[in-house]
């Protein structure tokens, strides 16, 4: 995957995490032990995104590159965020699957507290 892929998933979700009501707090939020692509907020949740994009024809779904390793840096980076900057808000982590084909986002899968049972 080339960088204006990812660049190109990101901002869809961006945009549709706004339409949802969300506030975006930062973007590509980084730290020694990893990175979040999107955090947001509304009055309840304090949202942690992580974007997948890939290329509609590619060998794998972009939902098959979330491994319990990536989860685990997810959550640890999201507990530092929360320390730093806290927040009395509900954290959540979810996920989105966008694929694209020339440069056009063709599908996303938002899934709400993907974590969840992690």
């Amino acid at each position: 995957m080339d960088n204006s892929t990812g660049v190109l998933g990101e901002e869809y979700v961006a945009e549709l995490i706004k339409k949802k009501g969300f506030k975006l707090v930062i973007r590509n939020y980084k730290i020694k032990m990893g990175e979040i692509d999107i955090i947001a907020k509304n009055d309840k949740y304090i949202i942690f995104v992580e974007v997948r994009t890939r290329k509609e024809d590619g060998m794998i779904h972009p939902l098959e590159t979330i491994t319990p390793s990536k989860k685990s840096k997810v959550i640890r980076t999201a507990t530092y965020f929360m320390m730093e900057h806290p927040f009395d808000l509900q954290p959540r982590f979810d996920v989105a699957a966008v694929e694209t084909r020339d440069g056009k986002v063709v599908s996303c899968n938002y899934i709400e507290n993907a974590f969840r049972g992690f």
